[in-house]
């Protein structure tokens, strides 16, 4: 059963109401009594894939993509910059 928001066009009171799909919409403010009680469309939930198969970066942008390559590209040479510099130094005072 959806959760639905409501507004009073009266007094401007809003509040959710846990319903069935097939249950009528209601009129009465729960706040002032008025039957000026309107369902307002709301912004849903957001979608959330859990389990193994679905991750949100399976459907990133090739621009994203791209980026995302360079970048790593250019951290992983900076490591082995750094790694064959310490692998000299070990050469260096084993000599």
């Amino acid at each position: 059963m959806p959760t639905y928001d409501y507004e009073c066009k009266s007094c401007q009171h809003t509040w959710e109401v846990f319903q069935s799909i097939k249950a009528a919409p209601i009129k009465k403010c729960p706040e002032c009594g008025k039957n000026q009680a309107k369902r307002v469309i709301g912004p849903g939930a957001g979608i959330l894939f859990k389990g193994s198969g679905f991750y949100i970066t399976d459907y990133r942008s090739d621009s994203y993509k791209k980026a995302a390559a360079s970048d790593a590209k250019a951290s992983g040479s900076g490591s082995s910059d750094s790694g064959s510099g310490s692998s000299s130094k070990s050469d260096k005072s084993s000599s």
